[in-house]
């Protein structure tokens, strides 16, 4: 991509930095070298960061990193990349990680359209999880959506055939935004009434942005998208 392209390409995030604690500082300067992963344009070689081979799945925007540990828990069997843009969550997943002893957790501080495009290989992610990303409410924000066209394509020629997109938001208006795109794009089929998807959907760990909209009373959308070619 060109610089020009580069300067007028809309993020789907902004970066509030928030309050850092003393301890998630003190993660991010001691643990930073032994989970991170560096960006750049050179591919990610999976079995060297994690120092073995096995499925690799993809978390973009982990939060606070409550679901992406519980997943890794309970998947020891996978190996697991989780992107953010902030760096007070970051430091409490540093944290929790070295505290439960969780070995097959990578991190990096990025844009995640960016790593897909310059870092993952082609055809080498198992699924790729999006929980709650920022809706942008605002009909004059959609355009910020993360879930667009050229994304949707992106994240398909990063999966492995049969891999999986997994979806989770609490605004209707996104999810049927999500159906309308994803549907639309070539080698993606819809998957989450399938057995196999429902328990997944199921189990799944729970996000804190989530836990406050269920206290709400929001309703919860669970989509699961397939690569099929």
């Amino acid at each position: 991509m060109s610089e020009p392209d580069k300067r007028r390409s809309i993020r789907s995030f902004v970066r509030r930095e928030g309050r850092i604690t003393p301890a998630q500082q003190r993660a991010l300067k001691d643990l930073w070298p032994r989970y991170s992963v560096e960006t750049g344009d050179v591919p990610i070689e999976y079995a060297v960061i994690f120092g073995r081979r096995a499925p690799v799945i993809l978390e973009i925007g982990f939060g606070n990193g409550d679901a992406l540990v519980a997943e890794a828990e309970a998947h020891p069997e996978y190996n697991y990349i989780g992107i953010e843009v902030h760096r007070p969550g970051i430091g409490n997943l540093l944290r929790k990680l070295e505290s439960l002893e969780i070995s097959n957790v990578r991190v990096m501080l990025a844009d995640a359209k960016e790593v897909l495009t310059a870092q993952i290989p082609e055809a080498s992610l198992s699924g790729v999880h999006l929980f709650f990303p920022d809706p942008w409410p605002k009909k004059r924000h959609h355009k910020r959506r993360l879930v667009q066209p050229d994304f949707a394509a992106l994240v398909m020629r990063k999966l492995v055939p049969s891999g999986y997109i997994h979806f989770a938001t609490d605004w209707k208006d996104y999810a049927e935004h999500m159906v309308s795109v994803l549907s639309r794009t070539p080698g993606l089929v819809e998957v989450s009434g399938l057995d196999e998807f429902k328990a997944m959907i199921v189990s799944r760990g729970q996000t804190r942005y989530e836990q406050r909209g269920r206290k709400l009373g929001n309703q919860i959308w669970d989509l699961v998208f397939q690569r099929t070619i």
